[in-house]
């Protein structure tokens, strides 16, 4: 178990928190599918983007990161597979004209495919964000004490801590979204139209991260 600092780690939490809590593609997206699919869903996404955030603290510790951001090729080249993912997302959701699933305890191997689609989405739609890898890169070494031992070995756990705070948070937002979505859904041409508007919502994030610069 790698020493900390406790002032510094205890600047960490702070500043994680205040970062998870701000507004960003992942709660909206987590927000979206929601209201859209239930809540079973959305907390799959939301365990999904916890394990993206694990990968990007794997690249930082890697040095993988700092390789990226020295880069353009490689960060245009992660920038783009993030970007046709995004876009693949949204026209699938603009597409899908089925019925809605928003049981939250629904248990059909239908509902846990759904469940593994929707986590493996979290997983790909934050770990092929190339600026949340140059984020953890600047984010996670502010924190570290060289003095204290390996300063990877720091990293890797700030990196856990923050996909926890994160899976947690976002897990709630999911379970409130989805509360909410079950009980405004009751007409399917008003789940058609969230449907739509996820799809919408998954091409303007892709046509953000189009326009995302390396800093």
């Amino acid at each position: 178990m790698p020493q900390f600092n406790a002032e510094l780690y205890a600047a960490f939490l702070f500043a994680a928190c205040v970062v998870i809590a701000a507004p960003g593609p992942d709660s909206l997206n987590t927000l979206a599918i929601g209201m859209a699919r239930g809540r079973v869903e959305a907390v799959a996404y939301a365990l999904g983007v916890g394990v993206g955030c694990l990968t990007h603290t794997l690249w930082a510790v890697l040095g993988v990161s700092a390789l990226v951001a020295a880069s353009a090729a490689l960060f245009n080249f992660v920038k783009l597979l993030g970007v046709a993912y995004l876009l693949w997302l949204g026209v699938q959701a603009l597409r899908d004209k089925g019925a809605l699933r928003l049981t939250p305890n629904a248990s059909s191997t239908s509902g846990a495919a759904s469940a593994r689609q929707r986590f493996l989405q979290g997983v790909l739609t934050n770990a092929l964000n190339p600026k949340v890898m140059l984020f953890f890169m600047a984010f996670l070494p502010q924190f570290a004490d060289a003095r204290l031992g390996s300063v990877a070995a720091q990293m890797l756990l700030m990196g856990l801590t923050f996909a926890i705070i994160t899976t947690v948070a976002y897990a709630l937002l999911a379970l409130g979204a989805g509360t909410l979505g079950a009980r405004l859904l009751r007409r399917p041409a008003l789940a058609l139209w969230l449907n739509r508007c996820t799809g919408v919502l998954f091409i303007g994030l892709a046509l953000r991260l189009v326009v995302a610069e390396r800093r």
